[in-house]
């Protein structure tokens, strides 16, 4: 038995973990009004690999007190009672004979961060979401902008995903990006301070994060096309492509936390989600440059 963190911050990432291996975890929480009963043990495998023999499973920790829930093969929510916020304790055990979560990582990419496959996440969409294709096509039965998260959390290392348009009609203006679990889910994704996106119609695209709209940037999407998002929180940055060609600069800096692939459209579009993919090229080729 292990203690890994003890503290005020609401999310703790556990390095050093090992491929192939059962851990478990739990929390309790303190202040001066006592000290909380431990949570339920949640448990998690991570994946076969013999390419690295570490890694990192983050764990966010929200204060308000709800049943223990999976969130994500690598990001699980243990909620605490709202009467013991403060610090937090955090402890991990190894285990080989429990029902395990399978972690999703699988391989590493050129940057030698470990590569996730995740699908997106019927549980925290908005209930007018439509999901096929076992949860990696989705489009919406309302006209207006619904929001849908991805299964995996990321809070640290290099990752890229994309989105390709199988319908789309009627010009409308689908956003792509990432966020945080309690995003709104019945607004366009960038509405609120808990999302950063850009959002695109057939000829032109913009970034947005609480309202704020910037960096209008020509070329848009049509049937056929496919939105690249890549998430460095090495650097902190978020920036997105259009047909594999960077669609304008870097989105978004200085972030930090834990984020979620997320995407809001309406009845008038369908996208499918393809993950474990490289970084694509001209990221990779701007990181070389000196």
């Amino acid at each position: 038995l292990q203690e890994v963190y003890v503290g005020k911050e609401t999310m703790c990432t556990v390095d050093g973990l090992h491929f192939n291996s059962t851990y478990s975890a739990r929390i309790k929480a303190f202040n001066k009004s006592g000290v909380s009963p431990y949570s339920k043990t949640l448990v998690l495998q991570t994946s076969e690999d013999t390419q690295s023999e570490e890694q990192t499973l983050p764990f966010p920790v929200p204060l308000e007190r709800s049943q223990l829930r999976r969130m994500s093969p690598f990001s699980s929510t243990l909620n605490l009672q709202p009467s013991f916020p403060g610090r937090s304790y955090f402890e991990l055990r190894s285990s080989a004979h429990q029902l395990s979560l399978h972690s999703s990582l699988q391989s590493l990419n050129s940057a030698g961060e470990p590569i996730a496959w995740f699908s997106f996440d019927p549980s925290s969409a908005h209930a007018d979401i439509i999901f096929s294709n076992d949860n990696l096509t989705v489009t919406c039965n309302s006209y207006d902008d619904r929001v849908v998260l991805g299964k995996t959390g990321f809070s640290k290392g290099l990752h890229y995903w994309e989105l390709s348009i199988d319908r789309y009609d009627n010009h409308p203006d689908p956003a792509f990006g990432v966020a945080r679990i309690d995003v709104l889910k019945d607004a366009m994704l960038g509405k609120d301070d808990k999302a950063w996106a850009m959002y695109v119609d057939n000829n032109r695209s913009w970034f947005m994060h609480n309202n704020s709209h910037t960096n209008r940037t020509e070329g848009g999407i049509t049937k056929g096309a496919t939105v690249g998002v890549l998430l460095d929180l090495t650097r902190r940055t978020l920036t997105f492509s259009i047909n594999e060609d960077q669609q304008g600069p870097v989105a978004f800096e200085n972030l930090e936390g834990l984020f979620f692939p997320a995407v809001s459209l309406n009845r008038n579009v369908q996208v499918t989600l393809h993950t474990g993919l490289p970084v694509p090229e001209f990221y990779t080729s701007r990181s070389a440059m000196p």
